[in-house]
């Protein structure tokens, strides 16, 4: 189904955004849960899917990773169920993230779910990227506090809480209401009946990824062969110093590397466009031939994207979890990137190109993209 959310976006990212938390009653007027509890639950065994059972009984706090065989061991009260992905694995939850592409595609990151019984939560915590939680069935607290400097503690490994803290923000969500947190902000939730909460999380990568990922990318191109050099080498008063003229040389050998336009957008498109999660590739049996390709585009039939892909432009160049998609067909490889449903309308004459309709083949024969029934 669609989802439309009520949100003026100029006005919340001038506000909001990275900014203050802030809750949107009603976000989603007439809310239908795209899942049910026993839908999230068997997701929850399966083994390629992240999922957490998180209780606190007794004063403690226990945490168990999926996949699960069995629930027949809960209580009624004081836990939860969190599946990580779940845009990846079930595809009318992934409806649930288009109405966020008003924000870039390459910051949003992955569609996580909770079921969560009487007095069910993860306890006091913050987090390093946006997040909107969007409120299903059922009732929950949330508590969120101003963004000072907390002390985190582990009253169990799997869980870094942070201590009590004063609410500036204290509400109960029902269904359709949505509550969005900026990084840093400390929060916590817990439910008053049995309950579903959806939350939309945001890719902030820190800069120890983002230099580990330039260096495999540099070390599997072999690139950066360029060796220091020095034939003006100066004079100093010890042989140990090292000279402030030789570490900027140094430095610049490897900022130069970073500062090259080409290296770093080919970098980023394939680093960025790789999901965190496994996605559920499913190539079709058999595998489409270019022109059957083409036959149910023309005769009308529509190709769905697969939940979780990452598909981004930078400049002139698509990239699909990370490959960059060569062909000189542009406005076809912009429809591509834009929509999540396609249409022959929307390939124009690129259909026409034998070239193009393999590359379409074989993205299909990935099992990126299928054909709705």
């Amino acid at each position: 189904m669609d989802y439309h959310l009520t949100l003026n976006w100029p006005e919340f990212i001038e506000r909001y955004w990275q900014k203050r938390p802030v809750v949107l009653k009603r976000g989603f007027t007439d809310f239908i849960d795209p899942i049910s509890p026993d839908e999230l639950a068997g997701l929850a065994m399966e083994d390629e899917v992240d999922s957490r059972l998180v209780s606190h009984l007794d004063g403690k706090w226990q945490v168990s990773h999926g996949p699960f065989e069995s629930y027949d061991h809960l209580g009624e009260t004081n836990w939860s169920l969190l599946v990580q992905a779940v845009d990846h694995w079930h595809q009318p939850a992934a409806a649930l993230m288009r109405p966020f592409r008003a924000l870039p595609d390459w910051r949003i990151d992955d569609l996580m779910i909770s079921f969560s019984v009487p007095g069910g939560g993860v306890g006091p915590h913050l987090d390093q990227y946006d997040v909107f939680i969007i409120q299903g069935t059922g009732r929950r607290r949330w508590r969120v506090g101003e963004k000072v400097p907390m002390k985190q503690h582990c009253p169990h490994p799997d869980l870094l809480q942070v201590d009590r803290f004063e609410g500036i923000i204290d509400e109960e969500l029902e269904p359709g209401d949505i509550l969005y947190i900026p990084p840093g902000f400390p929060h916590e939730g817990y439910s008053l009946e049995n309950s579903l909460n959806y939350s939309v999380g945001f890719r902030a990568p820190s800069g120890k990824e983002l230099i580990n990922g330039f260096a495999d990318y540099v070390l599997q191109r072999e690139l950066g062969g360029q060796r220091y050099a020095d034939p003006d080498v100066p004079a100093r008063e010890h042989p140990a110093d090292i000279l402030p003229q030789e570490m900027d040389r140094l430095r610049e050998m490897m900022i130069g590397m970073i500062n090259q336009p080409e290296n770093f957008s080919q970098w980023f498109g394939e680093f960025i466009s790789q999901s965190r999660h496994e996605l559920d590739v499913s190539p079709p049996e058999p595998p489409y031939q270019p022109d059957e390709i083409y036959d149910a585009l023309t005769q009308g039939d529509s190709l769905a994207r697969l939940g979780g892909l990452r598909v981004l432009r930078i400049g002139d160049e698509v990239f699909v979890n990370g490959e960059v998609l060569n062909s000189p067909h542009r406005p076809a490889l912009e429809a591509i990137a834009a929509h999540c449903v396609l249409k022959a309308d929307h390939f124009g004459d690129a259909l026409e190109d034998p070239s193009f309709l393999a590359m379409l083949a074989a993205l299909v024969n990935s099992g990126y993209w299928f054909f709705e029934d």
